[in-house]
Parts: C-alpha cells; structure tokens; sequence
C-alpha cells in the first residue's frame, strides 16, 4: 500500500493546469462518485452510526454480524483504500485531498478492529452494545406510532445479534471484557424492563410492543447466560504494535506508546503539583486531598441543582462573549434537564446533540442527572458532593460552553463537507472538550479576585485533569506492558486520589477502551499547537480566531489541524 503523504500544498501547484484540460472536473466527479459510494456502504453496515447521524432510513436496520457479513465489509474496506490510494492527487484542492485523508483513516480504524485486535471475535462488549435502542426515545425525530415500531422491528432482530455473536467469538474471552459485557447487557435487560415502559407510557397500542419486548429480553439475557459460562482469561492486551497502529493510523500520531507513556507521567507529575499549589491557597493547613473533600461539601441541594445548573450555563456562555474566547455560530441554546429516566444509570451529565444531518429533532440537551429521592441521606449527599459549584462549572465547560454544544454548532455553520461530518477523531472531540476547562480558567473564568474562589475552581479542572493523564498511562500500560486491572487500579487510587470502586471502573474501562488515552493526548496536542500558532502570528494572535478555527475544519486528527493552521511545514509533525 503506497504511503499517505500530506501533500496538498505541493499538489496545488499542479492544479491549474489540470484544470485548463478538464482534467481536475473529470477527477473530482470520479473522486465524489467514490466518496459517496463509501459512505452509503459504511453506514449501510452501521445503521446505527447512520442514525445518529440523522439518517432515517436506517430507521428499522441492525448490523449484520455474520462471518459472510464482515468478510464482505473488510474486502469493501480494502478495496476502496486501494481506489482511493491509487488516486492521482495533482488536481485536488486541499478540501477534496483531506476528504482523501479521512476516509483513508476511518478505514484503517475499522481494519484495526476487524484484522488486527480482532474485536468482533474477542470482545463480546461489541454485541452488548449493539442492542442499544435509546435512539428511538431519547430523541423525537418522528412521531411515537412510528418510532414504536421501529422498536419493534429492531428488538426482533437482537436473537439474530446473537447468535451471530456466538458464532463469531473465540472460544476463550479476557474475563475483564466478559464482566463489562455481563454488566452492560444487564443494563440493557433493566432498561427494556423499566425505563424503556416510562419512556414509552404515553404509547397505548401495546400488544405487538409487549411480544417484541419480551423476545429482546429473553435474547439477550440468553447471551448472559452464555457469557457466564465462557472460559476466561486475561489476555485483553491490545499488543505494542496494534497499540502503535492504533496511534499512527487512527489519529496520525508518529510517536511509539512508551514515548506517550513518557509524556504523560511528565504531565501527571506536573498537574500534582497545581492541584498541590491550588489546594495550598485554599488551605495550607491541610493535605490537598482533604481540601479537595472539603471543597466538594459545596454544594446545591436537591431541588437548586437543575436550576443552578441553569443559571451557571449562561453565565458561562456570556464569559465567552465578553473575553472574546470564540465564535457562537447560533443564538439557539443548549437546554438543561433531567437525565431521563432511562440514562440515569449510566449518566451524571451529558451532552446530546442531534447529528450534523438531522432534520426533525433538532434541539441540543445538557443533561444532568437528579438525586433519586429513594437513596438514603449519606448517598444523596456523596451525589450532590459531586456536583459542587465548582466542578459542575467545568463539566458545564466541557460539555457546553465552549465544549462539546459550542463544537457541534461551529461543525453545523462550517462549510465542513459531509466526509468532514461523519468521520470524528477521538482525540479532536474529547480533545477539544478538555482542553476547554483548563482555557477557560486560563482565561479568567471563576476568578473575581478573590484568590481563595479562584483556587478552588482550579483544584476542580486538577482533579478531572488527573483522571485523564491517568486514563492515558493506564491505557498504555495495561495494553503495551502487561499490567493487571489491579494494579491500574492502584494507581488511578495513588494518582487521582479517588477510592477504589470509582478506580476499579476506570480500569476496567481501559480494558475495552484503549483510546481514552485521548482525552489527554488531544489536550495537550491542541496546547502544542496552540503555542505553535501563537508564536507564527505574533502580535496578530488572536485566542478567538485560534480557537474558532480549531472548530470550523471539521472533527479531523489534530495533525491535519497542524497543517491547515501552521504555515512552517517543518512543524507538522511536531504534534506532542
């Protein structure tokens, strides 16, 4: 396979010539006729991602597992990369060449999980999560009569899921990726029984939805029951050199996984010390993570906790206006609510925005998840603990303003084409979302000129921070150099200071999610190339023009970004 240079500048400059022939029209034609084939065919295979992304004519498809199935879609994979790599490049603009580039990463990602982890034979979580239907009542795309029996063509489906699934996994499962399935089928057996029932009470046409009900809940409680007696083992390692392939192919990082390792423990060490530093001001009386504690007794109550949250979102929206961080494409703003009841437990707070080609359901929700009236007094305070003012402000940050909602209308107003659209990088998206709290306190937000009030926001950003540099440690560690979901729990317990179920479930997370490494990855590449792009501009650096160009070419690996935003070609590999 011949390499992927990015070379459109030098491609430029043979473009006009190309175009004085007719040649350039000719290429692109064939070029957007390939690219819109590809597409069809990827979402054709992932009905679910085509979706959420607001293609409803996958409405009542699931995603064929079978071995014939998946043989086809990684010979289709393959063929196109080899069509597309074969492209002559001269005539294209930049737009069309990173289209190019996109769809050439997204199938090296998919190829990653079909060829070389191996996914669909080793992780039977792939299975447990394609059973997923909160599309169908999260959002109101049609109405109720037609979702209703959207659900009821999916659910009887999930027998075939599963037997699909059966077929396709190895004989011997890592036991980490066998609990997490258990657990997140479970959830899903709780959510047809219970949530699903409320999300749907208004619904009075029942007697067919009932019957496909019930055949969903005996599938996939069937395929716990098949779980629980799979032989186990701990082999859920990714490998040194799918871990590389995973860096280079899916987010063009050219470093090796202990290079990355290196920086991160060099981060962590440095966010210890401002979450030290932080929590000296607060109190320097105290060790840090007892003023953390203390911090956290800051809190609303019950009732003021939606409503606080409410007013703080647009306080935190003004911020943006009045300091000139970035661009806001739409005066429409994210609504805050309740988690429904059927997400609350899997959710605190979240994000839902509609997907770039949605058409009906359009509105944005910032949920948040209440206290449950049922828990005792020591619960519901240890919930609201973790809701103070404080971290709440940061997580409003991250996932609204300037995070994730202002990200999804930058996407939504940009001229991003629709390859731009639907292929994300991880580590652009949550990138993005982290890089925005420890921005915004940088730039004056929850600092009044009252030291002590500013202090404690940032022990808050601290403290999510070091979950996330320890994320990527244990991400590489656990997969790269063998250590135990044990020991990486240990160490987000010595590291991010928490206890250690909330630990335990960190860990257990990298097992089947390597790439939240990313989280902390694009952080600091957008900060690198933050600097970067300052030191080019000088004194025409604007942070708002920086920061709404971050936000206007798309979701694309930040590398790409390197390119597009720095003018010294030299420096585009110069990502960390």
């Amino acid at each position: 396979m011949k390499q992927w240079p990015l070379v459109w500048v030098a491609a430029l400059t043979l473009t006009s010539a190309c175009r004085q022939n007719g040649d350039a029209a000719k290429q692109s034609a064939t070029f957007d006729s390939l690219s819109e084939a590809f597409v069809k065919g990827y979402l054709d295979w992932r009905p679910q991602a085509g979706i959420a992304l607001g293609f409803h004519e996958y409405d009542t498809m699931v995603t064929d597992y079978s071995q014939a199935s998946m043989q086809n879609e990684i010979d289709r994979l393959r063929r196109f990369d080899s069509l597309l790599g074969n492209m002559d490049i001269t005539w294209m603009t930049k737009e069309h060449y990173h289209d190019l580039l996109l769809i050439h990463l997204g199938i090296q990602q998919e190829l990653l999980n079909f060829v070389d982890t191996k996914n669909y034979n080793k992780n039977p979580m792939v299975y447990a999560q394609a059973v997923d239907i909160n599309t169908y009542v999260k959002r109101n795309f049609a109405p109720l009569d037609y979702r209703v029996k959207c659900i009821e063509h999916v659910e009887r489906l999930f027998p075939q899921i599963f037997a699909q699934a059966k077929a396709n996994l190895e004989d011997t499962l890592a036991k980490p990726l066998v609990d997490m399935a258990i657990v997140v089928a479970g959830g899903a057996v709780d959510f047809l029984k219970n949530d699903l029932l409320i999300a749907l009470k208004d619904y009075k046409n029942d007697t067919v939805f009932t019957s496909s009900n019930a055949v969903a809940i005996a599938a996939i409680q069937d395929y716990i029951a098949y779980l629980k007696t799979k032989p186990t083992n701990n082999n859920f390692a990714i490998g040194k050199e799918n871990y590389g392939k995973m860096l280079r192919s899916v987010e063009m990082i050219d470093l090796s996984p202990d290079s990355v390792l290196a920086i991160g423990m060099n981060e962590l060490k440095r966010e210890q010390g401002m979450f030290q530093k932080a929590a000296h001001v607060i109190n320097p009386n105290k060790p840090a993570v007892e003023v953390y504690k203390d911090m956290e007794k800051e809190h609303p109550t019950a009732d003021s906790l939606i409503p606080d949250a409410r007013k703080h979102l647009e306080g935190i929206r003004q911020f943006l206006i009045d300091h000139n961080i970035c661009s806001l494409p739409s005066e429409v703003r994210i609504q805050v609510k309740e988690t429904p009841p059927y997400a609350r437990s899997t959710s605190t707070a979240s994000c839902d925005v509609p997907g770039p080609f949605e058409t009906k359901a359009t509105e944005a929700y910032y949920y948040v998840t209440p206290v449950d009236a049922s828990w005792t007094p020591q619960q519901k305070e240890d919930w609201l603990a973790s809701f103070n003012y404080y971290t709440t402000d940061v997580v409003t940050i991250h996932e609204a303003y300037p995070g994730h909602y202002t990200q999804f209308l930058h996407l939504n107003a940009s001229k991003a084409t629709q390859v731009e659209k639907i292929f994300a990088s991880y580590a652009y998206v949550e990138g993005w979302a982290h890089y925005t709290e420890r921005m915004m306190l940088d730039e004056g937000y929850g600092n009044n000129g009252d030291s002590v009030t500013a202090a404690k926001f940032r022990l808050a950003q601290s403290g999510d921070a070091l979950l996330r540099i320890c994320r990527l440690c244990n991400s590489i560690m656990l997969h790269c150099h063998g250590i135990s979901v044990d020991s990486a729990t240990h160490f987000f317990m010595a590291n991010w200071y928490q206890g250690e179920k909330p630990s335990q479930l960190e860990a257990l997370r990298g097992t089947f999610d390597p790439g939240y490494l990313f989280y902390t990855v694009g952080k600091l590449e957008i900060l690198k190339l933050r600097s970067d792009y300052q030191q080019q501009e000088g004194a025409n650096y604007s942070l708002k023009a920086f920061n709404d160009a971050m936000m206007d070419h798309g979701m694309p690996p930040i590398r790409m970004l390197r390119e597009i935003l720095l003018k010294d070609k030299t420096k585009w590999n110069d990502v960390l």
